[in-house]
């Protein structure tokens, strides 16, 4: 098992935003966290990332623990985290953003290969190498925050709510690099409001609701089960035979 959480609670001040959250992520896998907003999802990746300290429970990847390490640490560890919001730097170009992403890397031709598979994915991020990333259209941003992790060739790739704020063109192009990528050989843990698309690419997911997971299983079980279906895929969904 790549990833396994167990028992993970996290707080922010007074209030508890996670309680009890344990699941696991298998090599070679997609799974996707699905839940309202709110609902504790991007603070389990930052858990996992580091961004946050646990106040109890595992995370254990590739054996090791990392619960509460710092999150330069994980990012060695074979981690990278998208975040939401994608968070590139606006004042730096693309190329100068994907060298960012490269830093823990030592062989400047592991870094150009990544480079070029980065472009092969994402040819517009070619065609813009040279252009301030803050001038980028939400889809090439969120393209190049993408970018930027896989240029870290991480095992664990952690993609927090990469369809937000895109038209549903650029979301179905963002949803084939994402299967692109895992088929390249990246694990995939994906938090996403849209859970029709989340689901559509899963091959497991969990169900998280103020903070505990609720439901879990294979992600075409989960796209039938009628309270996902009422709750996260539209009441058209729910209502269909």
């Amino acid at each position: 098992m790549l990833l396994h959480v167990d028992k993970l609670n996290v707080f922010y001040g007074g209030v508890q935003a996670l309680r009890d959250v344990s699941f696991t992520v298998g090599s070679g896998e997609i799974v996707s966290l699905i839940g309202a907003n709110g609902a504790g999802k991007s603070t389990t990746l930052r858990a996992i990332s580091g961004v946050v300290r646990p106040a109890s429970g595992s995370i254990v990847h590739n054996g090791k623990p990392i619960a509460g390490l710092a999150p330069h640490r994980i990012v060695r560890l074979g981690i990278a985290h998208v975040p939401e919001g994608r968070g590139v730097f606006a004042d730096m170009t693309v190329r100068e953003n994907l060298e960012m992403g490269a830093y823990t890397r030592e062989s400047r031709t592991e870094v150009e290969e990544s480079f070029g598979r980065v472009f092969a994915l994402f040819p517009r991020l070619s065609e813009r190498a040279s252009q301030i990333a803050g001038t980028l259209s939400g889809g090439e941003q969120q393209m190049l925050a993408i970018g930027r992790a896989v240029v870290q060739r991480p095992d664990l790739l952690l993609l927090d709510e990469p369809s937000m704020g895109l038209s549903p063109v650029l979301v179905d192009e963002i949803f084939r690099m994402i299967a692109e990528i895992n088929r390249a050989g990246a694990t995939i843990l994906l938090v996403e409001q849209n859970a029709s698309m989340a689901l559509s690419v899963a091959s497991r997911a969990y169900v998280l609701e103020t903070g505990e997971i609720v439901l879990s299983g294979e992600a075409t079980g989960l796209r039938e089960n009628p309270k996902v279906r009422e709750a996260y895929l539209g009441e058209e969904a729910g209502r269909r035979t």
